[in-house]
């Protein structure tokens, strides 16, 4: 399974004083990578690759390092689950290349 997830906290001094919210976001993001899971982060999103317990894990985990950010922490998340599959972080956008080379 591929999960896209977005995880940013709110009500607190969070925020920089520019308004980003990196330092939770990195919080984050350090716990995604140390998991071992195959994983990519984008300006938006981050994508982790595994079972179904071993993802949700990690997205706990992470949700757990951005709520000393503030008061909330929003989570936005998007399962991609396809018994049988793996490798498909990368699979799915080398086939998306090939298409379009077509």
């Amino acid at each position: 399974m591929i999960v896209a997830f977005s995880i940013a906290p709110s009500g607190g001094p969070a925020a920089a004083e520019d308004g980003s919210v990196h330092d939770a976001v990195a919080a984050a993001v350090r716990v995604v990578r140390e998991s071992g899971l195959p994983n990519r982060t984008s300006s938006m999103f981050t994508e982790l690759e595994g079972e179904w317990d071993e993802v949700f894990a990690v997205v706990k985990a992470a949700t757990e390092a951005v709520a000393p950010f503030g008061t909330r922490v929003s989570l936005v998340l998007k399962a991609d689950i396809r018994p049988g599959h793996t490798g498909e972080l990368d699979g799915k956008l080398e086939r998306l290349e090939a298409a379009l080379e077509d």
